[in-house]
């Protein structure tokens, strides 16, 4: 039999991943990453507004890039062998975009226009349109529309970042004809059907994001968008009325995308979704397994059978049926700052030397090796108590105006013991999540873990381990997304009958398991107690002004 592979590619906060897997061994051949240029070069971006935008030019040289350095590496008949194509990327991060669904950012007259980029999953510039919309939906004058998100609507997520968008730049609105997330935009590039109104819509985004349920017949109602702005009405018609799951077809690969990638023209591009809904297809997620997605933030997936589900889980990003395997119910939570908290602690330690001219990026990236190293020698729950929400709080109960904290300070805390203290903050925020999966009755009977933390670092793993008390399976792939999504589009291309058979043949075997020391655990039990203390006290500042 002639050698057949799926292409997925993963598209990230920094970089895009191309991966080509085996369809019929899961062996993963090549992959090849992409960083963004403009986005390295903090190009359209505002940390301290919390204004994070990306070039859609960036995401299209990316793919070139990636695509073509996977081709080369896996030889060179290997663009004849695929058959067909899956994408997925961050989310909430959608574009506005014209009328023939051209990005306005690739326009002459908005290439520079940040208001014109995609809007990246972690921008909180629409807080005062996310509060605006919680308090329609809870007003009871009309349907409470965030009740399948979790019943708090977010700023990271769609038409809070749009109406934010409309509000901010009166001609990026007036030609603004809809907005895409970047998971529907770029199969729809590489299809040739860009235009809003026809685009292949996917539900994994339009139900987490978009409030889209099928109790209201697909998205809310248009007096409801015209409440939050009344250009969001006009826009609402934009939006396809109907979703799909990752599993279908958005369409086939246009020549003028298979000459420029090195692929055959009319092989199968699968309706894309979200990165973490599609790492945890690539982990082999099945019923009642939590996949946890570790990177600067975590999204953390849950997969139910759909009867199983009878009410609504409170708190979360959400539940849609199919977003993650087709026939089951998906529900997604996390964290908005996971990896980021680290990041900032090691620009906060490498500051003096960087200012002073006196740091090389070398010495820079072993910072944070060092102090786990140091960390890893320390006891559990060490007095230092942390919150890890140094970018709002995602779940439980989304509320983007949280800030960090840390307490128990004294003359002779270290580095290493405040760097042990913000690694036990992130685990314990993981553990509020599972909390509320199982007071809301969803079972978790397995935990796997995905990504860059996952598979560098012990500190944090066994951390994790120990605060929640279960073990913790890490996964062999690097590319556990881009697994995901190849595994996505072989069912589109229809070598694999279904996600789950797909799975079964693909999946991402687990290389490492983490077990909980129960001593340890008894020491976190404590500390997460003075975490929800400390947490508590944070709300009560934010809501006292």
């Amino acid at each position: 039999m002639a050698r057949r592979l799926a292409l997925g590619v993963d598209y990230g906060t920094d970089s895009a991943r191309a991966l080509l897997v085996d369809v019929d061994t899961g062996q993963e051949v090549a992959a090849h990453v992409s960083a963004y240029r403009r986005w390295a070069n903090g190009e359209f971006c505002d940390a301290a507004a919390s204004r994070f935008r990306q070039h859609p030019q960036d995401y299209l040289d990316a793919l070139v890039e990636s695509v073509s350095g996977a081709l080369r590496a896996a030889g060179a008949a290997a663009g004849t062998d695929v058959v067909g194509i899956g994408i997925d990327t961050t989310g909430s991060t959608p574009i506005a975009v014209a009328a023939d669904g051209t990005a306005l950012a690739l326009s002459e007259r908005f290439q520079s226009n940040p208001a014109a980029m995609f809007v990246l999953w972690k921008d909180h510039t629409g807080i005062e349109q996310a509060e605006r919309i919680n308090q329609l939906a809870h007003g009871g004058r009309f349907p409470d529309y965030t009740r399948y998100v979790g019943g708090i609507y977010s700023s990271e997520w769609y038409w809070a970042k749009a109406a934010r968008i409309l509000a901010d730049d009166a001609e990026v609105a007036k030609a603004t004809a809809g907005f895409v997330e970047h998971c529907d935009w770029l199969p729809g590039v590489l299809t040739g059907n860009t235009r809003p109104e026809l685009l292949a819509r996917s539900r994994c985004a339009a139900g987490h994001k978009a409030m889209w349920h099928p109790e209201w017949n697909g998205l809310p109602g248009a007096d409801f968008l015209s409440a939050i702005d009344p250009r969001l009405a006009g826009l609402r018609a934009a939006f396809a009325p109907t979703t799909l799951t990752s599993d279908q077809r958005a369409g086939g690969l246009t020549a003028a995308w298979a000459e420029r990638l090195g692929l055959r023209p009319g092989i199968a591009v699968a309706v894309g979704a979200f990165d973490a809904h599609l790492g945890a297809v690539g982990a082999g997620a099945g019923a009642y397994a939590l996949t946890k997605v570790m990177g600067t933030s975590t999204c953390d997936m849950m997969v139910a059978p759909t009867s199983a589900i009878r009410g609504t889980v409170q708190g979360i990003c959400g539940q849609v049926d199919g977003s993650i395997i087709p026939g089951m119910m998906g529900l997604e939570a996390g964290q908005s700052a996971f990896g980021d908290v680290y990041a900032w602690f090691r620009r906060l330690l490498a500051w003096p030397l960087t200012s002073l001219g006196l740091a090389t990026e070398a010495a820079i990236e072993r910072i944070l090796p060092a102090l786990e190293a140091a960390a890893l020698t320390l006891p559990p729950a060490g007095g230092v108590v942390a919150v890890d929400w140094f970018n709002g709080r995602r779940t439980p109960d989304a509320n983007q105006r949280l800030q960090g904290a840390l307490s128990g300070l004294n003359l002779g805390t270290d580095a290493p013991t405040l760097y042990r203290a913000l690694v036990e903050c992130t685990a314990y925020g993981a553990r509020a999540i599972v909390d509320r999966f199982v007071e809301q009755g969803v079972p978790v009977e397995r935990v796997i873990a995905l990504g860059g933390i996952a598979r560098k670092s012990t500190l944090v793993m066994q951390v994790c381990a120990d605060v929640l008390e279960r073990p913790i399976g890490v996964v062999a792939s690097d590319q556990c997304c881009a697994l995901g999504s190849a595994i996505a589009a072989t069912v589109a291309a229809g070598v694999h009958a279904s996600m789950t058979a797909a799975q079964a043949r693909m999946a991402s075997r687990i290389e490492r398991t983490y077990q909980p020391d129960a001593a340890h655990a008894a020491a976190y039990r404590v500390g997460y107690a003075a975490y929800r203390a400390l947490g508590a006290h944070q709300e009560g500042r934010s809501a006292g002004g």
